[in-house]
């Protein structure tokens, strides 16, 4: 018998790209006035990820996706109800595990949307139901531009660089009218974005490099680094590992009763368990402030956590015998609407 050989688990390029950010804020921090013109630019950066966030989703398609309510309705669920009430109670763990400034990361995290590309990567992997992950994976970043704020503004309170109504009409200024001006322009733009989408690309990365960078060079000014040490950095990666654990379990086998058959659930599953990094940064910048750079790096080590265990889960379900049911029974895959 062959063996097969061994498959490394991915390691995103851009988290590398990430990576590297941080070390040159680490070894270059802006300071100053300099400090001030990137951030600056890093507001603007914002407000264009969000215009161009609008100008790509399709309202239509989201909508036509309201038949498989059902599904929508649990992965939502999943993702601004269960993940919540995790990191809530997580803060249990403070400060004999984490410090306050980590929890406060892990607790924004669990607050964020959900994937919308890996999501269907996964699920197409798995042999799931790809159109559901599409359509599940449009809601969450809806739902998020408006959830992921007033979430914040209720369960980090002063934890989110004192959140008031000032950061409430910062949110508006950043996230939600860029998007809305994005969603009103589609017809118009739709398809120059679609014919520069490589370019446009670069765009989206490079601006979110942009904020990392300015809100890891705040915290190195200010001297936030010192507060984490490599113990609690290990503390918050077993804190993340069985964050996620629970998540994918509960996302499987609650779809399982629930009644959804197997491509539903391996949709739910990817989609209800996973967090987006390229919402979550920009938000993390707007609510925190200058004291981004630790709120982010949770969601940073979950992003590449999650990329690892859902690619090794995906090839898994991928492998599964598929299940012969009758049509009388209630856990049978509904039909895929393309």
């Amino acid at each position: 018998m062959s063996r097969r050989p061994l498959s490394w688990p991915p390691i995103d390029p851009y988290l590398l790209a990430l990576v590297g950010t941080v070390a040159l804020a680490a070894l270059l921090p802006a300071s100053g006035a300099a400090a001030d013109a990137v951030g600056g630019v890093s507001t603007g950066a914002v407000a264009l990820l969000f215009f161009l966030y609008g100008a790509r989703l399709s309202t239509r398609e989201a909508l036509d996706g309201l038949r498989h309510w059902r599904l929508h309705v649990t992965v939502l669920a999943a993702t601004f109800v269960v993940f919540p009430l995790l990191g809530l109670a997580a803060e249990g763990l403070v400060p004999a595990v984490l410090t306050p400034a980590l929890y406060g990361g892990l607790l924004f995290l669990c607050l964020v949307p959900s994937t919308i590309q890996s999501s269907i990567a996964f699920t197409s992997m798995a042999r799931g139901n790809v159109p559901a992950a599409i359509c599940a994976g449009s809601f969450s970043s809806l739902a998020g531009i408006v959830l992921t704020p007033l979430l914040a503004a209720l369960l980090l309170g002063g934890s989110a660089g004192g959140f008031s109504a000032g950061s409430l009409l910062r949110i508006v200024a950043q996230l939600l009218l860029p998007f809305l001006a994005g969603q009103a322009l589609r017809r118009w733009v739709a398809g120059f974005l679609t014919r520069h989408k490589k370019v446009l690309g670069y765009v989206d990365r490079g601006s979110i490099l942009l904020v990392v960078y300015t809100a890891f060079s705040a915290g190195m000014v200010q001297g936030v680094w010192h507060q984490v040490t490599p113990a609690r950095l290990a503390a918050l990666l077993g804190v993340e590992a069985v964050l996620l654990a629970v998540m994918l379990a509960l996302t499987w086998y609650g779809a399982g009763r629930l009644g959804f058959g197997r491509e539903d659930r391996i949709a739910i599953q990817f989609a209800g368990s996973k967090k987006s990094l390229a919402a979550g940064l920009p938000m993390a910048s707007v609510l925190f402030g200058a004291h981004a750079s630790l709120a982010v790096l949770p969601l940073m080590l979950f992003h590449q956590m999650q990329l690892m265990v859902c690619a090794v889960v995906a090839k898994r379900r991928a492998n599964d015998p598929a299940p012969q049911l009758s049509a009388a029974d209630p856990g049978r895959a509904e039909p895929v609407h393309r």
